[in-house]
């Protein structure tokens, strides 16, 4: 960062702090009991600590404050014992709302709506793959003319001027090896959101569960007979995507 300011150019950051993974490793100082929660909470203590410096080194300079935006964001739900994502329902490689569900943080003071400073935007459908297309607008860099991106351009929405959702629905599936995972059985294999709607199958589209998680977050009240047509598209969509894609058990290495 310092070295594009000194040269006058635009830069990009991509950073992927593993602190705050397990297993937990906090300042000796800061085990206390030694239990999950309380490691966990050390270790984010001290990630917060870190990431402070770069926003204390970004708000000094005027020039760096009006024209950076830092994004916060985490890859899953949490860990049992570390965390909860109540009232949501789920665990980390769950494709529950708990499971896949994250907060972003979007701090950009010198571009971000003023009105908006602050606030949080919980009406919004917005995804990770909706970022690379949203970045590209917000810096004016222009996409190659055949480059086709899974995820849509919601600038504003990161700008805090908009409230808008993507309108393409986004699809979900689990590792291969969590099946039952954190006490859980016979977890869901698939899941896609349209708009309002959440569907959840297997591979083949039996054992289907239906939301409408604008009403119900939690993932509590099945709606698949009460909605077959909307259940039975959905598992459409979401088990053809899964047949389009390559096996989701890793690539197998030359001579192995």
């Amino acid at each position: 960062m310092d070295q594009a300011q000194k040269d006058g150019k635009p830069f990009y950051l991509n950073l992927w702090p593993d602190d705050v993974h397990s297993p937990y490793w906090p300042p000796v100082d800061k085990w206390g009991d030694g239990k999950k929660r309380t490691l966990y909470l050390a270790v984010l203590e001290e990630m917060d600590r870190q990431l402070g410096k770069l926003f204390d080194r970004v708000r000094k300079e005027p020039e760096l404050a009006n024209n950076t935006m830092i994004l916060i964001c985490s890859d899953n739900g949490p860990d049992p014992g570390a965390g909860s994502a109540l009232p949501l329902r789920g665990y980390k490689t769950h494709l529950y709302e708990g499971g896949i569900r994250s907060p972003l943080v979007a701090w950009a003071p010198g571009l971000t709506n003023k009105d908006a400073l602050g606030s949080v935007n919980k009406t919004s459908v917005f995804s990770a793959i909706d970022l690379v297309p949203s970045l590209a607008d917000l810096c004016n860099v222009p996409i190659p003319q055949k480059v086709i991106f899974d995820g849509e351009k919601l600038t504003d929405v990161l700008l805090g001027k908009s409230e808008n959702s993507r309108k393409s629905p986004i699809l979900f599936r689990r590792p291969p090896d969590r099946d039952s995972f954190f006490g859980v059985k016979n977890l869901p294999d698939l899941a896609v959101r349209s708009g309002k709607w959440k569907l959840l199958c297997e591979y083949d589209g039996s054992n289907a569960e239906l939301y409408d998680l604008s009403i119900d977050p939690g993932e509590s009240n099945d709606l698949v007979s009460k909605h077959p047509k909307i259940c039975d598209q959905l598992v459409e969509q979401v088990t053809n995507w899964h047949n389009t894609m390559p096996a989701d058990n890793g690539l197998k290495l030359s001579g192995k």
